[in-house]
């Protein structure tokens, strides 16, 4: 009789029984929101490589028109030629604009893509977050070259021999704009387009990472 209590209070049924995680199914759920963090951060690194943005200024005197070219670090393509047509309306030489983000573009880069590697790779899922900084460079950018644009075309010189003649103004910083009697034509290069994808990707890691039940 005791026997037979005993049996029955000890025996669970398999319904009942506790079943704990597997380590290989905590490891897969990890492995793709790491994959994308590690892919986003050299997405960035290799963005700088490329151009972020165009701009072609259409002028009369110039029938292909003159062509600009930002990347993180430097300005390439007619930037002589724009800043002689620029002066006479007053407006700053290019490349006063946006110079300390130019001189320290390469070193806050290669922190970011650090940053984006240690969130991928370090055990705390809590340092996902480290990832930040890559998923708001794409509006970081725009906002300063918006800024740019915009303190360019408004701060004239009052001085200069055309100054009269023109308004403020804000530059487009996408597509068609009209500068007094020239237009510019923008758009953004294949760098920008990489550090959306650089982004996007860091941003699913990161939450992938804050969802998944084992760091």
């Amino acid at each position: 009789m005791s026997a037979t209590l005993t049996n029955h209070t000890t025996t669970r049924g398999p319904d009942t029984a506790p079943v704990a995680a597997s380590p290989r199914a905590a490891t897969r759920r990890l492995a793709w929101p790491r994959l994308a963090l590690a892919v986003g951060s050299v997405l960035l690194a290799v963005s700088n490589l490329f151009e972020y943005w165009h701009l072609t200024l259409n002028a009369p005197q110039y029938p292909g028109g003159l062509k600009v070219t930002l990347f993180t670090h430097k300005l390439e393509g007619d930037v002589r030629e724009v800043d002689g047509l620029n002066h006479y309306i007053g407006m700053m030489p290019l490349g006063d604009a946006a110079g300390f983000e130019r001189d320290i573009a390469m070193v806050a880069m290669a922190v970011f893509v650090v940053l984006g590697l240690l969130a991928a790779f370090l055990a705390a899922k809590k340092v996902a977050w480290l990832a930040l900084p890559i998923i708001v460079f794409p509006l970081a950018f725009i906002v300063d070259l918006y800024f740019w644009l915009y303190k360019a075309g408004h701060d004239l010189d009052p001085t200069a021999a055309l100054s009269s003649s023109i308004k403020p103004f804000t530059p487009a910083i996408l597509g068609r704009g009209e500068v007094g009697q020239f237009s510019t034509d923008a758009i953004f290069g294949l760098g920008f387009w990489l550090v959306v994808a650089a982004a996007l990707l860091a941003l699913a890691g990161l939450i992938g990472r804050l969802r998944a039940r084992a760091a």
